[in-house]
């Protein structure tokens, strides 16, 4: 029986390693590799920045602004208000920008609304489409950036999006802060400086008009950016980062708010996993399309507090087995997985999260795992698969 139980400790060790190899390659090429700077040659394409909006009257005014300041005579700025119930049209059409109402309660989600944008702007379509969602702040020179590289490339690109934490925010939002960081920018940046593509995050991505145009977008998918940068990269435009672009948003303060948005984030990336690796990686091997088999590597890599914890609780087990039988085969297997976990998180903490949190309280993060506990436990017993909206704090 014990050996048994060795076997197991072992092959689970051993089976974490390709998920773990694929985040240090990421983060260490991330801190060590040349940076890649785009061209930023031609002329500027025509934009359209297409923003669904679903209730954000007390956002859509600033994230506008940002925005707004950005464009040109011949771009346009298209806000879908979609299933809206408060102001959020009136203060879009304020700001100067182009509003259309969408009223579809039976079809809700993200997805539905930009299929909507889209629809509507196949009357005069723009050279490139930049979505950014309702609740973001888009620095300054970012949508020239990711015009230029889109159209100078023929690909979609996503810009770096960064979620925030609030200035008073306790422990554990200063590490979804940082975890977030780790995968939106250190394993992005990684990417990036191999010359592989990136996943799509869900906010300042850009589009040519043809992919977008043709591209499946009326779904109730609970990670539609995720889903769609899979089916272009199948398509043959894996879409590619552009660091030097940079959209934010802060994570809601409220408790309902948080749990919403780790769930639809957290159940959708691992229902993805669970569903399109496999698929993705045949696709890619046969032609030997090495940019499709990094995607799909890169989307083999589980959220970085389930990592961490199924690796914590292997290499418990397996110190345990070491205790009673002297077997030591499982523990060195389960050591080398939370050694490079936590090498990981030692450079990725270094170049991208000293500001975000310090390595003392970081070393508290086990708690953040154990808190996201019973959302891990959902995905087996009751896993979200349908899109629903983060409450906000203000609603």
């Amino acid at each position: 029986m014990l050996a048994i139980i060795s076997d197991a400790i072992s092959v689970l060790a051993v089976l974490l390693m390709p998920a773990i190899g694929v985040l240090f390659a990421e983060v260490l090429s991330a801190v060590t590799a040349r940076p890649l700077r785009p061209t930023m040659r031609g002329p500027r394409p025509r934009i359209a920045v297409l923003i669904p909006a679903h209730n954000e009257a007390a956002k859509i005014g600033t994230t506008l602004c940002s925005v707004v300041a950005q464009m040109r005579a011949t771009d346009r700025v298209l806000v879908v208000a979609d299933n809206c119930t408060d102001r959020t049209a009136v203060i879009a059409a304020a700001t100067g920008a182009e509003v259309i109402e969408r009223s579809d309660v039976g079809r809700r989600g993200k997805g539905y609304a930009l299929d909507f944008g889209i629809r509507h702007l196949e009357s005069d379509p723009p050279e490139v489409v930049i979505v950014v969602d309702a609740d973001c702040q888009v620095s300054e020179g970012t949508c020239d950036r990711l015009a230029r590289s889109c159209a100078q490339s023929g690909r979609p690109v996503q810009a770096l999006y960064l979620m925030k934490a609030g200035l008073q925010a306790g422990l554990r939002m200063r590490v979804a802060e940082f975890a977030w960081a780790v995968k939106n920018h250190a394993r992005a940046a990684g990417l990036h400086r191999l010359g592989l593509p990136c996943q799509l995050m869900g906010s300042g991505m850009a589009f040519p008009w043809t992919s977008i145009a043709a591209a499946n977008l009326a779904t109730a998918h609970i990670v539609e950016d995720l889903k769609l940068g899979l089916e272009l990269a199948r398509a043959g435009t894996p879409p590619l980062f552009c660091p030097d672009a940079l959209v934010t948003s802060t994570f809601p303060n409220s408790a309902e708010g948080i749990k919403k948005q780790r769930t639809r984030w957290e159940h959708g990336h691992l229902n993805v996993i669970l569903t399109q690796t496999p698929q993705l990686l045949l696709a890619a091997l046969k032609p030997r399309n090495f940019g499709l088999i990094a995607l799909a590597l890169d989307l083999s890599v589980p959220p970085l507090a389930l990592l961490t914890m199924i690796s914590a609780v292997v290499w418990s087990a397996s110190l345990f087995l070491y205790l009673r039988t002297g077997v030591h085969l499982p523990l060195a297997l389960a050591t080398a997985d939370c050694f490079f976990i936590g090498l990981s998180v030692l450079l990725a903490w270094q170049q991208y999260g000293r500001k975000i949190i310090s390595l003392s309280k970081l070393a508290l993060s086990g708690l953040y795992a154990l808190w996201k506990v019973p959302l891990y436990a959902r995905v087996l017993f009751a896993r979200q698969v349908a899109w629903v909206r983060s409450a906000r704090d203000d609603d």
